[in-house]
């Protein structure tokens, strides 16, 4: 009977053992799993924004929407500073938020430009009236 109580000890110990060697490993590599996904600098977001800023340019925001540019550029600036100092999830919302003001500046740019064109063609098509009654005249 001892003997059996001896073997039955001694083999709950090693599996006990082992489920809580199972278990803290397990703890610490999810530990070192959320710890990575929180320390990833924001690479992916700060192309996009970029790409948006200069889109914003190229359609003439710096001309159109001059506040809302300078807000873009500002927080993209304000995220890279944050980025070098490796605040990323601020880093990452300033870049939202530097993306989002440049798409707003660009949409600003492309409608004044749209209205422009709108006015000119008014013009122009006023202008081919008046000359076409001079003729008549």
């Amino acid at each position: 009977m001892e003997l059996k109580t001896m073997k039955t000890s001694i083999a709950k110990s090693p599996s006990t053992h082992l489920r809580g060697l199972k278990m803290a490993a397990l703890a610490i590599g999810t530990s070192f799993v959320l710890a990575g996904c929180a320390g990833n600098p924001p690479t992916e977001q700060f192309a996009v924004t970029e790409s948006a800023v200069n889109s914003a340019v190229s359609a003439g925001g710096t001309e159109f929407a001059a506040v809302e540019m300078k807000s873009a550029q500002d927080k993209l600036k304000q995220a890279e500073l944050a980025m070098h100092d490796k605040k990323y999830d601020e880093a990452k919302v300033l870049a939202e938020q530097a993306e989002w003001d440049a798409r707003v500046a660009e949409r600003k740019a492309q409608a004044m430009k749209a209205e422009q064109a709108v006015k000119d063609s008014q013009k122009g098509v006023q202008e081919l009236r008046q000359e076409s009654q001079r003729t008549v005249q």
